[in-house]
């Protein structure tokens, strides 16, 4: 766990800094920064998926299956609206109507959360005692925190919570699952988790409104495949 808690700790310093710097930049600096880092994010997701595309033995469709499945899946669950209302309610607690609350924990889970960094730090984490990956990110989440909490404020030092539960979920659970991880299926979730990125990214550019946290089941499609009794299956309808 303690890879988890160090990104745990890292984005809520990093977060807490931006806040207490927001009220000291100009708004045309908080606009363009606001610009810059949609544009790295869309960069970050564009470059995560097709490294793993490029993998010769990766499979074109599966993405595709699974994100069409996935969101069905997300959409049922309407897991954005879920995430939504929650941020909704941390505001309503503190007593802040101008919306920048519910935003700013909304994007920063999803961003911190999707990827590969996030899965895979936490596994080598939870299997080797290794946290090389999880420090790494937690450089990258620290400095991200602090640029988008001083933007979208409060409610992104909040997604540190969502961060400690996630990763330490996957670390907790990583020796139970440990039969089941394949190279394959990681990169085939890293392609996923590059897509939902870039995804956000389009969103946070307000480009494109998607519901990126609906479409969060489709970073766990590949697990389901990869298990041997679904590929003994595939073979068999196949055959």
């Amino acid at each position: 766990m303690l890879g988890t808690i160090v990104n745990t700790l890292a984005i809520m310093i990093g977060g807490i800094l931006g806040v207490f710097i927001k009220g000291g930049i100009k708004e045309r600096y908080r606009d363009i920064i606001m610009h810059a880092i949609p544009l790295s994010v869309l960069f970050i997701g564009a470059a995560g998926a097709i490294q793993n595309m490029i993998d010769p033995h990766s499979h074109p469709i599966l993405f595709i299956i699974s994100l069409a499945l996935g969101g069905l899946i997300g959409e049922w669950i309407n897991i954005e609206q879920k995430l939504q209302n929650l941020g909704d309610w941390i505001q309503g607690k503190t007593g802040n109507q101008s919306g920048s609350i519910s935003q700013g924990f909304v994007s920063a889970s999803l961003l911190f959360c999707v990827g590969t960094m996030a899965i895979l730090g936490s596994l080598e984490s939870g299997l080797q005692g290794v946290h090389d990956t999880l420090f790494v990110k937690s450089i990258l989440d620290g400095i991200t925190a602090c640029i988008l909490a001083s933007t979208l404020g409060f409610g992104v030092l909040l997604s540190a919570i969502s961060v400690f539960i996630y990763q330490g979920s996957i670390t907790i659970l990583a020796r139970i699952v440990e039969p089941y991880i394949t190279a394959p299926m990681l990169r085939e979730m890293g392609i996923v988790g590059g897509i939902l990125i870039f995804s956000l990214g389009l969103g946070m550019l307000e480009i494109k409104k998607v519901k990126t946290a609906n479409l969060l089941p489709a970073i766990f499609i590949p697990v389901i495949y990869y298990l041997p009794s679904v590929q003994k299956f595939i073979i068999w309808i196949f055959s």
